[in-house]
């Protein structure tokens, strides 16, 4: 079995930018990327902010090369996807024939082709040629296709969670020698599907998110993708190839405690943290930052809290929630943060997390506020924290 796993290459597209430079860019800035509803045609236009890619599909399309004479196999969810897989895989320096030998591609989603097949249903009209793109793997498949990966794909829709527990799987691909490096991430839309669901559920902010704020009132919905190349020891080796860091540890557990609600002790929460620590080999100390879920819900951060001061006692490293400038990507986010994750280990930085003024009653810890760089990161920890008690933790590590 390989003992280590190294992240060689990231790719990242969300309502902050497109790619790696222009994602730093906006943390250095402050510069969130919620804003009103512009693309997707909704009734709550006005009602809602959300964190929306300001392209077209037809925009994604030409960035991708892809002609527009095969539009009907393209969802955005997968045209999404194939822009951040693609800058990971470039960003790695892989070739065509190294991607088609003993590479995989896990990948989470939640939403599916649901932005296409959803306006087939309002029309009733199923004649559109979008049907066939409404599995979630769909969108697996085709950026396997684009990329030339046919050894090994596999798609996980485990909620919010779905892109950390892709990474995992992928890790662990590696690790028993069946592939030597994967492709792992997720990629999620917005469409009415989502957007009407959590307005259900009464968890939407109709003003900007405010993580782990005493008065947050709900989440702002986003989309995009984030995926990373995963390297085997050998694999570098025969690539003559230097990592950027290490996935040095991860975890999940599952409290089962409501179908959308954390448990407010937080036991689920702080079994994955605890659990990846224990992999990694680290105590908690030598965290530096923690990439928290952070939606801005009364229950989640509240539960995610409670876990944290359980796991790090009064030594709480710098937190935030990269949430307040992207949104909640669903699906995708635990890739899109894994990416910052790394970015941060990469770079030196400190993410800060946006609209916070008063710490929430109970726990008294207040998220990091200013944005830092130049410092010093070594460990880094990513939580992903999904409906039904789906629980991940990521540990990355210089």
């Amino acid at each position: 079995m390989f003992k280590d796993v190294y992240v060689t290459g990231i790719g990242v597209i969300s309502s902050i930018g497109q790619g790696v430079s222009c994602s730093l860019n906006s943390f250095e800035l402050g510069r969130t990327g919620i804003g009103n509803i512009n693309i997707l045609d909704t009734i709550h236009k006005g009602a809602f902010k959300v964190g929306e890619i300001n392209l077209t599909n037809n925009q994604l399309m030409e960035l991708l090369g892809v002609p527009f004479s095969s539009y009907k196999r393209y969802t955005r969810t997968s045209l999404l996807g194939m822009i951040a897989a693609k800058e990971a895989v470039e960003d790695a320096g892989l070739s065509i024939e190294e991607l088609s030998y003993r590479t995989a591609i896990v990948s989470g989603t939640t939403v599916g082709g649901m932005d296409k097949t959803e306006l087939d249903y309002f029309t009733n009209n199923y004649t559109s040629g979008f049907i066939q793109t409404h599995p979630c793997g769909d969108s697996t498949n085709k950026i396997a296709d684009y990329l030339g990966i046919k050894s090994y794909r596999a798609t996980i829709s485990t909620a919010c969670s779905s892109a950390a527990n892709a990474i995992m799987h992928g890790a662990k691909l590696i690790k028993h020698g069946y592939v030597e490096r994967a492709i792992v991430g997720g990629v999620d839309s917005l469409c009415k599907f989502t957007l009407n669901g959590f307005n259900s559920l009464m968890i939407l902010d109709s003003d900007f998110c405010k993580p782990f704020d005493n008065n947050r009132s709900g989440l702002n919905l986003g989309e995009g993708a984030g995926f990373l190349v995963l390297e085997s020891n050998s694999s570098l080796k025969c690539r003559s190839q230097s990592a950027i860091c290490r996935l040095a540890g991860y975890a999940n557990s599952n409290d089962a405690y409501h179908q959308t609600a954390s448990s407010p002790d937080g036991e689920g929460a702080y079994i994955s943290m605890h659990r990846s620590l224990l992999m990694s080999d680290l105590t908690p100390s030598l965290i530096d930052y923690i990439n928290v879920h952070g939606t801005g819900t009364i229950n989640n951060d509240f539960s995610e809290g409670v876990a944290i001061k359980r796991v790090f006692s009064e030594n709480i490293p710098c937190f935030s929630s990269t949430k307040s400038f992207t949104g909640h990507t669903l699906g995708a986010s635990a890739g899109i943060e894994a990416v910052f994750s790394v970015m941060s280990i990469k770079y030196g930085l400190v993410y800060p997390n946006l609209n916070f003024s008063t710490p929430i009653t109970g726990l008294g810890i207040s998220p990091q506020l200013n944005y830092l760089s130049g410092v010093n990161i070594r460990n880094v920890l990513s939580n992903s924290f999904g409906f039904g008690g789906n629980n991940t933790s990521l540990i990355f590590s210089k």
